[in-house]
């Protein structure tokens, strides 16, 4: 008896997916299923604001665009690498290209749209996105009984 359970739909369906995405909506919020071409985020949630984390190492703060439409949060780069190389009986020419987008979808009416900070420092994009006083979190408060 085996102990592995093989699934017969799920080459098939790999195949749908892979065909039946739209392969050029640079739209979506991820560009794949399996997220290998979306840097890892880490999102905290303090009292007065949220913390994001990206990890995009090797990248530079020009290579990033953050932009905020609505309550969509979308951070999306580009890196775009030419090298060349002219020898007497050769020619070389290589070329990548980077690119991802990431969108978050913000609470309505929480965030403070204008204090949204962002840094990039050691592989890391940072964004602070506050909250608005009215939605921070209170201390509990003791109600007297009379």
């Amino acid at each position: 008896m085996s102990l592995i359970k093989r699934n017969r739909e799920s080459i098939p369906a790999l195949f749908d997916d892979f065909f039946g995405r739209e392969l050029f909506n640079w739209g979506n919020s991820n560009f794949s299923a399996t997220s290998t071409t979306v840097p890892s985020v880490n999102i905290r949630e303090k009292a007065e604001c949220y913390e994001v984390e990206l990890a995009a190492p090797g990248m530079q703060k020009s290579d990033f665009q953050v932009r905020l439409e609505g309550n969509t949060l979308t951070i999306a780069s580009s890196k775009e690498h030419t090298d060349e190389q002219n020898e007497e009986n050769y020619s070389r020419r290589e070329f990548s290209y980077q690119s991802f987008q990431r969108s978050l979808l913000l609470p309505k009416d929480v965030v403070d749209e204008d204090g949204i900070s962002a840094k990039y420092e050691n592989g890391l994009l940072f964004l602070t996105i506050p909250k608005k006083e009215e939605a921070r979190k209170k201390e509990p408060r003791l109600i007297e009984i009379g």
